[in-house]
This record gives structure tokens, C-alpha cells and sequence, in this order.
């Protein structure tokens, strides 16, 4: 037996003895035949082997984990997402360089041997021993491959990706059967292409399509011969030879590659002489993750795609599964958003509201008919620093947005629809005075609403009787609340329903009079959605943001669709157009009228004014807009918004521009409809429509307010908890 040197290591001699009786192991795997035990080299080897009959014959590969492109509605790009950036490609879409490069520096003899190379093994013994340690490896580009389908199995889990790499003869085994069933089965080219595909080139590049698109921002068909081998080189040491934080290094490790290659005959010594001294030429490409790198203020769009990814299993039986699949799938996701529409909405976002003004502002624009959400931005850019945010300001809480925005008067037109589509008249007149009561007890879906909160009109001026066109181009509070009471909670609130309109922190609409004048939180997408049933004759559609998603193959995968329900009648829906285009041409919306083309709307502001809306339509686009803090803290009064001071903000003089502004760009050059409205100046026009009684008298009585039209108590929004001003946000 061989002495052990100082310090109880083994000699040289013995060193190689080990790795030479580790390697017949792995020769006497290959043949099929078992090794006689032989003190503890022959048990290991005994032991190995009988393991290896043991290990299932089939190895299942995973899918590759693939980055998922994020398109617009034309195919433009918005954004990629991926756990490894690695775009899969055939062998035919490599340069042939970079598949000699590999094979060159990798495993020479990759075409004479199988799925071991014993030659090989007994060269990397020789040279071990001979300088002590383990100078070379002996490792074939399957069995390399193999390894990389073990760690590429673990994912991100560090526990399961030690165990993918770790050095003991019972994994290298597993590996050597497995590379065996590999090369059976599939073959050199097939291999080869597997493992330019699977394998890690550094700076977060998986595959060598990546690794192209990374260092040279080129595709790999396109590589030349010095590209190939700087690639092929670095796969040994992706950190040591990196060629973006280690040029010099990288260059001796790409010029080592070239003259092996020269050595193998697969380029001429001059050729390889004359790529080794030009220096290294990146045009790198940097990596570029996740919807914050999306351009024109996409990322809130983008984000909202994968919420709405991760909440369907359309996509996946777990949240883990569809996380997965969102990060690895490979999926190509085609959404709804226009970019006409987009980038619109971001210019008139930067033009009125500066991303550091005290406060935010939010839009979203759908098609009406298709819920196609077209456009979502927010003043705020996407990101963590300063003057930035990640919160999607347009939607709900459960979508990522926050607890949502009192719409103000933006609510009413809701209330309208429902008491239309009950039979009351828009010739309904009611006191209105400036100031009143609630009256008391409403009618609910379940019993009674019981209360003595007070309400008042915007300006003093504001007193009846008022009709419902006046009322809602002046937006009348005391009309509103007196038609709610009159009608009863539940028809609004059954037509809310309907409209797809829901609070935004995702409890139920209180049934409240109070609901008339906006109290409950709604975001900028679920107001905009309820108004494109205004302009689709009364049918709601709920709002989609993907169109169509393809795997990596090409295949259609199912996507969820929109689906449509009529929420009023069709008239209701033409008289709610009179009603709102009124808004625009005579009443507090006038700042956002367009023009050349039909539109409608409502401008909104919360009690305080902690919150400004303007909410809008044409027949082929409908948004919303809501200025406001985000936080609920910033009264918007004494305050400079995009440069212009205001006294008190208004629905109709900070939102109402940004929509128009937003709406008239997104619609440029587009189809422009009129609305189909109906005439309520006529009482006798409106006779046989079940909204009078047949002689041009509205059904209804006008009915005075409790304490008649005497002014009294303070101007608030009475909070559905029982607190003043909004109550809590």
C-alpha cells in the first residue's frame, strides 16, 4: 500500500488509483457488467453499481424554462418576464462556429464516443496525477447535459440545486445511466442542440441564443468565428470569464478556444491567428426583467396582465403553477392595449400632472363592446424611487391597485340608469333645494335605511325644482338624493351590479342613500367599464386585458374572454347619452368636450376633495380619470397641479382636460360615431315609454325635502360607517 504523505493526504499514486478506480466504475457502468469488490475501491464501485440498476431508465427532462414576451395589441413588445432569459432555438438557427467552439473545447472526441469517453477519462487521470489535483475533468457534453436537466429540474431551490450538483459517486452514477439513455435516444445533433440550449453562459443568459442576444445583441446564426469562441469559452467559468467585467481574462480563454479548434482542424491556424488578435467587440445588451422595464408608463398595464395571469386558473390549478409558468412558459401574451391609445394617455398625463406634484393622477380607457382595455397610465412613473411607485392607481386592491377613490359625483348617472330602467321619468322635477336632509326611513334590498345626515349643493345658486337633465348637467346634489330616496337603494344598487361597478377594497356596496353622491371607493377601471355600458346601448362587458397567449411551440393556449350582459335597457342607455352629452356642451363638463366627434361624461369630486374624477365616453372609447393623493391625506385645495394653481380642484378643470386630451389622441384618425340619444326637452315625446302616464305627466310627484327648502347643518358626504368626510380611507 502506498504512504501517505505529511499531513494524512494521499500520494500521487494513490490519488490516481481512486480516480482511475471511480473511472472503471463508470466503464464497467457503461458495459453492463459488475466489478469484483476489491478492498474500498472495489465496495464503492460494487455498491455504485448495484444503485444503478435500481435508477428508473427514463430521464424526464423538463420543459426549458423560457422568458415570456408581453406584446400590445399589434405584436410591439411591452415588456419580457422570466426566471432564466433563454429563447430556445434549433441547431439550423446556431452559426456552425459556435457548435465546433463548444464541441472543441468541451469534449473534443463528442463525435467517436459515447455516452462516457474512456479515453478521455484515462487522460484526465494522467494529468491529475501528475499535478496533484484535478487540473482536468472528464466529463462528456452529455453527461454535462444531463447535469444541466438535474439543475434546471431544482428551479430556484437552493436545497434541490446542491443536490443537482453535488460530487459523490452516487449522482455521477445517476448521471452516467441517464447519459446513456440520452445518447440512445437522441442523438449527437440532438444533444448538442439541447445543450447549447440549456446550458448557463453568464450575465443571466441561459442558452446560447441568449448568451447572443447579451453580450452581442445579435442572434446566434449570426455569430462569427472570435463571437463563438468567446461564448464556447466561457461556459467553464461564466464568472472568471466574463468578458464584460474581465476582458483580458476572457480574451486568453477566447484565444485558447480558437487554437483548439485549429488543433481539431475545424479552422484553418491562420484563421484562428487572425480572430485571436482582434480584440474582443461587445455590444451588449442589458438584461432587460419585469413590467418596470416597460416603455410609455406600460409597467401598470403590464402588471395588471399578471395579476390577472396569477388570480385565473385558466392558467394554472395553483397560484405556485401559474407563477411558474408566468416566469418560465415561454409564452407569448398578446394583450388589448392599443398603443396609440397608451402613449396618449401618458402625454396628457406628463402635460397636466408633474410626476412630483403633491398629488397623482390615474386613467384608464376600454372599448366599449369588447371590454379591450386600450389604454392604463398613471402620472407617478413605475418604480421605487423617488417621486415613483409600483401601486397600479387604476385598479382594485385585490389587482394590485390600492383601496380605491370616492367617485363623487361620477355615481349619479348610475342612479339615473336605475331609476330610468323603474319606470321614472326624466321629466321627474324634485325641489332640490340647496341644502336639506336626507328623508328618512329609504327603502333597501333588506328592510330600511334610517338617518339624519344633511346635504348641500355645490353653489348656492342650485335651487329647484330641477328635472333630470338640469340636475345632471349641474350636478345637483339634493336632486340626487331626493331620487334615491323616492326610487329606494336597491334598484341602484342591483344596477351598480350589473354594470360591473364594485368597491375597490372588495366589500359589498353599502346600501346607503349616500351611494347617490359617490361615497364608496371605486378605481379609475371599474368606472370607466360601467360607462362603456352607457355607450353599448346598455350592455356591459367585463374588462379584458389579454387577447391571446401561444406557448413556445406556437400552439393557442385558452385565454379567458369578456363576457357581456345587458345592464339596462336600451333606452335608458340613449337617454343616459342625452342626459351626459349635456354634460359636456352646457354643463360642468365643458373642459373636456371633443371636438369633430360625439361625447359624453360626468365630472366627480369627493367630499374635502380629497379626490377629482372626470368619467366619459364616445361610442368607441370610454374612460375614466381620478386626480387625488394616494395616500388620502392631501386636500386639494390651495394646491399647483402640473403648474397651475387652483383654489379648489374640480372634476370638470384638472380631470376633465386629461381625459379630453387622453381620448382625443387615442381616437385620432379613428371612426367617429354619433350616440344614439333620445330628446328629453318634450314631455310629450316621451309618452307610451312606461316613464309617464301616457298624457306627458311624469308619474312621480315632485317631493319636498324634510324642513322644506330652509338652509341648515354643514356640508359633508355622510361616511356609510357613520363618520364625516369620506370617513376612512
Amino acid at each position: 500500500m502506498g504512504k501517505k504523505r505529511d499531513g494524512g493526504g494521499l500520494t500521487k499514486t494513490q490519488q490516481a488509483a481512486k480516480f482511475l478506480g471511480v473511472s472503471v466504475l463508470a466503464g464497467a457502468v457503461l458495459a453492463g457488467i459488475a466489478l469484483p469488490a476489491a478492498g474500498a475501491i472495489g465496495l464503492a464501485a460494487k455498491g455504485s453499481v448495484e444503485g444503478f440498476d435500481d435508477i428508473p431508465s427514463d430521464l424526464k427532462a423538463p420543459p426549458l424554462s423560457q422568458r415570456t414576451i408581453i406584446q400590445d395589441a399589434n405584436g410591439g413588445e411591452i415588456a419580457k418576464v422570466y426566471s432564466r432569459d433563454r429563447t430556445v432555438v434549433d441547431l439550423k438557427d446556431m452559426s456552425p462556429y459556435v457548435q465546433k467552439a463548444i464541441v472543441a473545447i468541451e469534449d473534443a472526441r463528442f463525435y467517436q464516443h459515447g455516452a462516457i469517453d474512456m479515453k478521455g477519462i484515462l487522460r484526465a487521470v494522467n494529468k491529475n496525477a501528475q499535478s496533484g489535483g484535478v487540473s482536468e475533468g472528464a466529463s462528456t457534453l452529455t453527461q454535462q447535459y444531463v447535469k444541466n436537466v438535474f439543475i434546471e429540474e431544482a428551479g430556484n431551490d437552493p436545497d434541490k440545486v446542491a443536490q443537482a450538483t453535488q460530487q459523490t459517486i452516487g449522482r455521477k452514477v445517476k448521471e452516467l445511466k441517464y447519459a446513456i439513455q440520452v445518447e440512445e435516444e437522441l442523438g449527437k445533433r440532438k444533444i448538442l442542440q439541447n445543450y447549447l440550449n440549456i446550458t448557463f453562459f453568464g450575465q443571466q443568459a441561459y442558452g446560447v441564443e441568449a448568451a447572443s442576444q447579451r453580450y452581442f445583441s445579435k442572434h446566434a446564426k449570426d455569430l462569427n468565428l472570435e463571437e463563438s469562441a468567446l461564448l464556447a469559452g466561457i461556459v467553464q467559468s461564466p464568472t472568471r470569464y466574463d468578458p464584460v467585467n474581465d476582458p483580458a481574462e476572457a480574451t486568453r480563454r477566447r484565444n485558447t478556444v480558437l487554437q483548439r479548434m485549429a488543433d481539431l482542424k475545424d479552422v484553418t491556424q491562420a484563421e484562428a491567428d487572425a480572430a485571436a488578435k482582434r480584440p474582443i467587440k461587445l455590444a451588449v445588451s442589458r438584461p432587460k426583467n419585469g413590467c418596470i422595464t416597460a416603455a410609455d408608463g406600460a409597467g401598470f398595464f403590464c402588471d395588471y396582465v399578471r395579476e390577472v395571469f396569477l388570480n385565473d386558473k385558466t392558467f394554472g390549478k395553483s397560484h405556485k403553477d401559474r407563477l411558474k409558468r408566468w416566469n418560465e412558459g415561454g409564452m407569448t401574451i398578446r394583450t388589448t392595449l392599443d398603443p396609440q391609445t397608451q402613449r396618449s394617455v401618458q402625454a396628457s398625463m406628463k402635460k397636466h400632472v408633474y410626476d412630483d406634484d403633491p398629488v397623482a393622477s390615474a386613467a384608464t380607457i376600454v372599448e366599449p363592446g369588447s371590454g379591450k382595455i386600450l389604454g392604463m397610465g398613471q402620472s407617478r412613473p413605475y418604480g421605487f424611487g423617488k417621486n415613483e411607485t409600483v401601486m397600479n392607481l387604476s385598479v382594485n386592491h385585490d389587482m394590485g391597485g390600492g383601496a380605491g377613490y370616492q367617485p363623487g359625483s361620477t355615481f349619479k348617472p348610475v342612479v339615473a340608469a336605475a331609476a330610468l330602467d323603474q319606470g321614472i321619468s326624466p321629466y321627474q322635477e324634485y325641489s332640490s333645494p340647496y341644502r336639506m336632509q336626507y328623508p328618512s326611513p329609504v327603502q333597501t334590498c333588506n328592510g330600511e335605511w334610517q338617518g339624519s345626515d344633511k346635504t348641500q349643493n355645490e353653489n348656492k345658486s342650485e335651487v329647484g325644482p330641477y328635472a333630470m337633465k338640469e340636475a345632471t348637467a349641474k350636478s345637483v346634489n339634493t336632486y340626487f338624493v331626493q331620487l334615491i330616496s323616492d326610487m329606494g337603494v336597491c334598484p341602484a344598487v342591483k344596477m351598480a351590479e350589473k354594470m360591473g361597478i364594485q368597491r375597490a377594497d372588495g366589500k359589498q356596496l353599502q346600501e346607503v342613500p349616500s351611494m347617490t353622491l359617490g361615497v364608496q371607493e371605486m378605481s379609475p377601471l371599474t368606472m370607466a367599464g360601467a360607462y362603456a355600458a352607457f355607450a353599448n346601448g346598455g350592455n356591459y362587458c367585463t374588462p379584458i386585458a389579454i387577447a391571446s397567449i401561444t406557448d413556445p411551440t406556437g400552439k393557442a393556449l385558452p385565454v379567458p374572454k369578456s363576457g357581456c350582459q345587458r345592464a339596462m335597457s336600451d333606452r335608458t342607455a340613449k337617454t343616459i347619452n342625452t342626459l351626459l352629452k349635456g354634460v359636456v356642451e352646457d354643463g360642468t363638463g365643458k373642459e373636456a368636450g371633443l371636438d369633430g366627434r360625439d361625447s359624453a361624461g360626468k365630472t366627480g369630486t369627493s367630499d374635502s376633495r380629497y379626490a377629482a374624477w372626470f368619467v366619459g365616453y364616445t361610442p368607441n372609447a370610454a374612460g375614466a380619470v381620478w386626480v387625488g393623493d394616494p395616500m388620502h391625506k392631501r386636500k386639494m385645495f390651495n394646491i399647483s397641479i402640473g403648474g397651475n394653481y387652483h383654489a379648489k380642484v374640480y372634476g370638470a378643470d384638472t380631470p376633465g382636460p386629461i381625459w379630453r386630451d387622453a381620448m382625443s389622441g387615442a381616437l385620432a384618425n379613428k371612426p367617429a360615431p354619433a350616440l344614439p340619444t333620445v330628446s328629453v326637452d318634450d314631455p310629450d315625446e316621451d309618452k307610451g315609454h312606461g316613464n309617464n302616464d301616457g298624457k306627458g305627466k311624469p308619474k312621480h310627484k315632485p317631493k319636498p325635502p324634510p324642513g322644506g327648502n330652509k338652509p341648515g347643518g354643514g356640508w359633508h358626504f355622510p361616511d356609510i360607517l357613520g363618520g364625516h368626510n369620506g370617513g376612512a380611507w
